[in-house]
């Protein structure tokens, strides 16, 4: 690895470590996501303490935090492994964040962003795909954790070179998701939508 992608790969972690969730919530005099509701950083989080606006704002700043290293090593000219380096540094600046003591989010919108580069087509099936499992089954977690599964798969259809990062990549992802593996299995998981509400 040069210095080009030592410096991509440190600055990716430093955008990462800016932490959405936590400046939105102070903009809004919101408690803090870290240690409130689901003690998650994360959009979801933001939406059960504050609302639809916020949480949309968290979402975007965290799929952007994730697009701009990515697609700056891009345009540099980063190989696809090098780039896998910088999409895995972004989101774990996400996950323990420098800025914020350490306490980040499960870094889904940012892995999003950073794998978004690669194509709208694959972008547009990971979306696809997450709304239909939230849809079905309710949880955001569930939603996340199947569409991070698939995307290995999806980048082989459309782009095979990148296969290998972005499999590190959901890899990392899904191991930051363990403890809402464990809700799930034991069925004590909060649902985002519920299908059984009352008309």
């Amino acid at each position: 690895m040069g210095i080009i992608g030592f410096i991509f790969i440190i600055g990716a972690y430093l955008i990462g470590s800016i932490s959405s969730a936590v400046l939105i919530s102070r903009l809004f005099h919101l408690p803090d996501p870290r240690h409130s509701g689901s003690e998650n950083p994360g959009a979801t989080n933001v939406y059960r303490l504050g609302g639809r606006f916020p949480a949309v704002l968290v979402l975007l700043l965290d799929i952007l935090k994730g697009v701009i290293p990515v697609w700056g090593g891009y345009f540099a000219g980063l190989p696809p492994i090098i780039l896998g380096g910088v999409a895995i540094a972004v989101c774990f600046g996400h996950m323990f964040p420098i800025f914020f003591h350490f306490e980040g989010g499960k870094g889904v919108a940012t892995a999003f962003g950073a794998v978004l580069p690669i194509g709208l087509d694959l972008g547009g099936l990971l979306i696809v795909t997450w709304l239909i499992v939230l849809l079905v089954t309710g949880y955001s977690s569930a939603a996340a954790l199947l569409t991070v599964l698939l995307a290995p798969l999806f980048t082989w259809l459309i782009k095979p070179e990148y296969t290998l990062p972005v499999s590190m990549l959901a890899c990392l992802i899904i191991l930051r998701h363990h403890s809402n593996i464990l809700r799930l299995w034991n069925q004590t998981e909060s649902k985002i939508v519920n299908r059984r509400e009352k008309k």
